[in-house]
């Protein structure tokens, strides 16, 4: 077991070090109003506070928004319509000084926190002591935030790195099967001075070089451990290490990451437990005219808009409608919003031979004389998902104040003047942010234009029944396995609005689902003549305690493939599984989540009945074969 460390003098220069100016900023948000103060003062609700920590805070203003949230509320009690998390911060540093930063920070993502830190250096006793104060916080999130000196100290040999990763994995490990939470892990931040300059590297047992190799291999070892990382070594070296690191500050304090970073650094948490909750964006909105090219194309033409080579301006545009295509590839959907007659705004996609985009790329496209908020409510109908699935990319300063004002749930990144820095301002905000990538994500864009082409036929077909039919749609069926894993994993964690259970299943509870033959296990694809929709439900269950009945703790399906009778379908698949396994009855629970409110019937439309207290029964022997407009087959 490890000793606590002497606990260190945090008289640190507070003043000083939040005025730095080279720490991080939340460049990709708007600098907080003249009147912000007053409006904090006055804050009253959960609403108004998210409203108030979407600007660009410095530590200053992170610290008083913070005061404010917990003069208002309870630690322990969220406020009404809040998504809460339990963050157990497990340091080997200083961390109080991020506290505020990190419920900041997920407050931003719609997220009411409550942060745990732990005493000095005590991290380790924590971790092994049984009903100790960890364990009774009950965290679903832990973060290890291990400096660097630390974790080289666990070196066995100098420059050996085995024995350091074995010791993070057992680690790891222990906290998720003693508190049943996610595990993050920051990255090393590189603080040791270099002693051999560029050729750093050819000094294997240099601190500095084993900090590098560390943080490479730790990117391997997370993703086979299915741990997310908080990458800070990224940023120290994109904004510098001096931003996020202070010699001084560490030996008067042991504060290893400045406080002038704790706001960024609360933002990159918040990210990932974001994420994990499926509250990460999915749609980037682009307007057209001095977005995504220079110039007005209802004025200048094609040939007078600045794209392509041959200018600065030209090259800038073409990068960012790069990046834009790069997000699309991995399962971003694009959609248009742009005051423009529709054949102007079109000719480039379609004739500009320096366009990176092209029409296939969007997924939905507005562009007409109708104003933009209108316009974003319709693109958000019209993909069905939620305005808070949008982020808003438009040059005009005016364009993104209004949206802001009229739909706070939209995301409208603070773009510079200069389009160079589109791309990485919209990147640096990381509302895409992923924990994994599948096949359905590189194919998204295009089964989200497919799903519109199924509503135009629905609008032309003489009844639903009659459009039904003619998708000629067929259901594939499995039982999970391991080659359906990472889409499970991410399915599960992505779902709002159709999920009975707002269930989230880490990568360990579906392998052990999967290795329980007595569980009941579905994952269903639907196909159709405009495309193939991809894995769109999971239909999970085990046995109660009795062992007659399967209790349904997981029913979820994707909101694209609504109304054409899946639900039927899969329940006529679960009860043929329920007879399989020798189930009497399929117990279906509905828990509300404060986003599944569409599927509060959903056990009574398929005739289960109530049992009281969110749960519904059906008897297996006497259930009915639901009619389907289907063909379904094991896949």
């Amino acid at each position: 077991m490890e000793l606590a460390r002497p606990i260190p003098d945090e008289s640190a220069p507070w003043s000083a070090a939040l005025a730095a100016p080279a720490q991080p900023r939340l460049t990709w948000l708007p600098p907080p109003p003249a009147d912000w103060g007053a409006r904090l003062k006055a804050a009253a609700g959960w609403a108004d506070l998210t409203v108030l920590a979407r600007y660009r805070l410095d530590g200053l203003a992170t610290m008083r928004l913070d005061r404010r949230m917990r003069a208002i509320f309870d630690d322990d009690t969220p406020p009404d319509g809040a998504v809460a998390a339990r963050v157990a911060v497990l340091a080997s540093s200083t961390v109080a000084h991020l506290s505020p930063s990190l419920r900041v920070g997920l407050a931003r993502h719609g997220i009411w926190a409550c942060v745990h830190t732990g005493a000095y250096g005590c991290y380790a006793q924590e971790l092994l002591e049984e009903g100790g104060e960890l364990q009774a916080f009950r965290p679903d999130t832990v973060l290890f935030a291990l400096d660097a000196r630390h974790v080289v100290g666990w070196s066995r040999s100098e420059g050996d790195e085995s024995g350091i990763l074995h010791r993070l994995t057992a680690q790891w490990r222990r906290a998720r099967d003693t508190l049943g939470a996610h595990v993050a892990q920051q990255t090393l931040l590189p603080v040791f001075p270099r002693l051999m300059g560029n050729n750093e590297h050819r000094l294997p047992t240099g601190q500095a070089s084993l900090v590098e190799r560390l943080n490479a291999r730790l990117r391997d070892l997370a993703d086979t451990e299915c741990v997310d990382l908080l990458a800070a070594d990224s940023w120290a070296a994109r904004d510098g290490i001096a931003a996020w690191y202070d010699p001084a500050l560490w030996h008067r304090a042991k504060q290893e990451v400045h406080p002038g970073a704790a706001p960024l650094y609360g933002d990159l948490l918040g990210r990932l437990v974001a994420a994990r909750r499926g509250r990460a964006k999915k749609c980037l909105v682009l307007d057209l005219d001095n977005t995504c090219w220079g110039g007005t194309i209802g004025d200048d033409g094609l040939d007078g808009i600045q794209l392509g080579p041959g200018s600065a301006m030209g090259e800038a545009f073409s990068g960012f409608q790069t990046y834009a295509r790069d997000l699309s590839r991995r399962g971003v959907i694009l959609a248009v919003c742009s005051k423009n007659d529709a054949a102007n705004a079109l000719e480039p996609f379609e004739r500009h031979p320096d366009m990176v985009l092209r029409r296939d790329d969007i997924a939905c496209f507005a562009a007409n004389w109708t104003d933009k908020a209108t316009n974003l409510r319709d693109i958000a109908a019209r993909l069905n998902i939620g305005l808070d699935s949008l982020v808003f990319a438009d040059d005009n300063p005016a364009e993104r104040a209004l949206i802001r004002r009229e739909l706070p749930d939209v995301a409208v990144p603070e773009l510079p003047e200069d389009p160079a820095l589109f791309a990485s301002t919209i990147a640096d905000a990381g509302y895409f942010e992923s924990l994994g990538l599948t096949a359905e994500d590189r194919a998204r864009t295009g089964q989200y234009r497919a799903n519109l082409a199924r509503e135009a036929a629905k609008t032309e077909a003489p009844g639903l029944e009659s459009f039904l039919r003619d998708l000629d749609m067929e259901l594939r069926w499995a039982r999970w396995d391991r080659d359906g894993l990472q889409r499970i994993v991410q399915l599960t964690g992505k779902t709002n609005q159709f999920n009975l259970t707002a269930q989230r299943l880490d990568t360990a509870a579906v392998l052990d689902l999967i290795q329980d033959e007595r569980a009941l296990t579905l994952r269903l694809r639907l196909l159709d003549r405009f495309g193939d929709n991809g894995i769109a439900s999971l239909i999970a269950g085990r046995f109660d305690a009795a062992g007659k009945d399967i209790v349904l703790d997981l029913w979820l399906m994707s909101c694209r493939v609504l109304g054409r009778g899946m639900e039927q379908a899969a329940l006529n698949l679960t009860v043929a599984e329920a007879k399989r396994l020798g189930a009497d009855r399929l117990i279906g629970i509905y828990r509300p989540s404060g986003k599944n409110g569409m599927v509060r019937d959903h056990y009574e439309n398929l005739g289960f009945a109530p049992m009281g207290g969110g749960r519904w029964f059906l008897p297996v022997a006497r259930a009915q074969e639901r009619p389907a407009f289907m063909r379904i087959r094991e896949d």
